[in-house]
């Protein structure tokens, strides 16, 4: 029977989103006969983790859908069996960089591509804690409905159940590889506040996820639709296309990929940077692969440590660090938009050597563009005052250390991409098996 994982990771209380997840997994093996494995990565604190294993725990109705609830422990005990059974350098480096004791947006989809290819799973459908569901007519809307529809399929055979198509012909006989959506709502990134108070800061920090050589023109678009998903229409009826797939269009919160995109390359492991996880979606873009984007948005809002003075600081982190990685991140997306067609080999799956060279490459680049981008963000900081000023001067205590860290992160991500393909291999062989 045809498996698949879908998966949430999460450290936040969210019973409620995984009673949601098992009816999108009960709905998804009732109308299309597949095997559905829930796959819940938790990290959250004790009280949480008894709310998420009382919800995890109920009887699915079915012996096709399957729920799996691994805490930590868990998880880094499959982990250390994994890495050891690959044999594979620094297996010590290796553990801490998929479950570190940060927060890492990659690491935690990485766990789940890895556990997911133990379960044998032909593909990942990947949600979040801080989202939920639509509805129409007062029933869920769920993205697995698409996804099922045309995943793994050949892009050709996929053409009759999507409203329309880009493909290319010439990627006709290829793999759908990725479909998704995006969400509704609130900003995918905590910074409406500072959109309100300075227009003009809000552009200035923005476009620094931009290559410094953009123009102003190119650099203004990014800026307009950065972090604003699909807007705020409420779905009404399905839409859906077969083609090349913008990673603009996309978020991690509702997005699958088909097992020979997540069993040849990882995710980046950085930890407190958020879009650390949105790699594959440009990897797969530039390779040519089909994929298809949908209207099933999911709908995103904020969790209430966001709006603590701690939450405030801590994602402040992650924006910065987002916007350091971004030096080497576009230098290895213009790489793989050039390479194209040859980042696949002949049976048409990704070559991981090419992408773990591009990497490699990134991380020796001169840092002087990112000394600029914190000069930025401190003047624009200071600039807002209040909590934003105080940040600004916790920033300028630790540039250094952070400059640091966004190389090191692309050197760590290089090793795990040597690794990814012993890794896949012993976990497929090996299974899980969980107590």
């Amino acid at each position: 029977m045809h498996r698949i994982c879908l998966t949430l990771p999460t450290n936040r209380a969210c019973a409620d989103t995984i009673s949601a997840m098992r009816a999108e997994a009960r709905y998804a093996a009732d109308h299309f006969g597949v095997e559905a494995h829930l796959l819940i990565l938790d990290s959250s604190d004790e009280q949480d983790f008894a709310e998420h294993a009382d919800a995890a725990g109920r009887p699915t109705g079915t012996p096709r859908v399957i729920v799996h609830h691994l805490g930590e422990a868990q998880q880094r005990s499959l982990l250390r069996r994994l890495i050891s059974a690959a044999d594979v350098p620094k297996p010590d480096l290796l553990l801490d960089l998929m479950l570190p004791s940060g927060v890492s947006y990659g690491a935690c989809t990485n766990r789940a591509f890895l556990f997911a290819a133990a379960l044998g799973c032909d593909s990942v459908h990947r949600r979040d804690s801080d989202s939920t569901y639509q509805t129409l007519d007062g029933e869920p809307v769920f993205p697995v409905h698409h996804e099922l529809m045309s995943l793994g399929k050949r892009a050709l055979d996929a053409v009759d159940g999507v409203s329309g198509t880009r493909l290319d012909p010439a990627h006709a006989q290829r793999t759908v590889s990725l479909v998704g959506a995006s969400f509704v709502g609130e900003l995918s990134v905590d910074i409406s506040e500072i959109q309100r108070l300075d227009p003009a800061v809000y552009r200035d920090v923005v476009g620094l996820w931009a290559p410094r050589e953009w123009p102003d023109e190119a650099k203004d678009q990014l800026v307009a639709e950065a972090f604003t998903g699909a807007g705020t229409e409420p779905f009404t009826g399905d839409h859906s296309v077969v083609g090349p797939v913008d990673p603009m269009r996309v978020d991690m919160c509702n997005i699958s990929f088909h097992r020979d995109v997540y069993e040849s390359v990882p995710l980046p492991p950085a930890t407190d940077t958020i879009g650390s996880d949105y790699f594959l979606m440009h990897l797969v873009h530039d390779a040519g692969l089909p994929g298809v984007l949908h209207n099933r948005h999911i709908v995103n809002y904020y969790t209430g440590e966001r709006r603590t003075d701690a939450g405030f600081m801590a994602y402040q982190l992650r924006l910065v660090k987002f916007f350091l990685s971004m030096l080497y991140f576009n230098s290895v997306y213009d790489r793989l938009a050039a390479a194209g067609d040859a980042l696949l080999d002949g049976e048409l799956r990704l070559r991981a050597d090419t992408v773990v060279e591009f990497v490699r490459d990134s991380s020796w680049l001169d840092r002087e563009e990112n000394e600029e981008r914190l000069r930025t963000i401190d003047r624009s900081y200071r600039k807002l005052g209040d909590r934003y000023a105080e940040f600004a001067g916790l920033l300028a205590a630790r540039g250094d250390r952070l400059l640091n860290e966004a190389q090191q992160d692309m050197e760590d991500f290089a090793l795990l991409i040597q690794a990814w393909g012993p890794l896949i291999r012993v976990s497929t062989e090996a299974g899980i098996h969980e107590h």
